[in-house]
C-alpha cells in the first residue's frame, strides 16, 4: 500500500471540510486514482475543485496526472487563486 498525507489549501480545504488527512491507496496508484478516491469519499464539492487544482507531489509540481505515487508521499492541492 501507499500512504499519501493530502494537505488541502485554501477552497480546496473548505471544499474538504479537513485540513489535511492521509489515505492508503495501492501500491503503484497514480496522481490520478488519488484524486478520484478523494473526491469520492469528500463529495462532489472537492471532485469539483480536484479537477481544476494544482498539485505538488512532495513539493514537486506535478503537470502529469498519471504520475506514479510513491510508497510514502505527501500531495499538496492547491486551488486555483484569483488576484494579482
Amino acid at each position: 500500500m501507499a500512504e499519501v498525507k493530502v494537505r488541502y489549501f485554501a477552497g480546496a480545504r473548505a471544499a474538504a471540510g479537513v485540513a489535511e488527512e492521509t489515505v492508503e491507496l495501492p501500491r503503484g496508484a497514480t496522481v490520478a486514482e488519488a484524486l478520484a478516491a478523494l473526491g469520492a469519499a469528500r463529495g462532489p464539492g472537492l471532485a469539483r475543485v480536484l479537477a481544476s487544482a494544482s498539485f505538488l507531489l512532495d513539493e514537486v509540481a506535478v503537470r502529469d496526472r498519471d504520475t506514479r505515487l510513491p510508497d510514502v508521499a505527501v500531495l499538496d492541492v492547491l486551488p486555483p487563486f484569483a488576484g494579482g
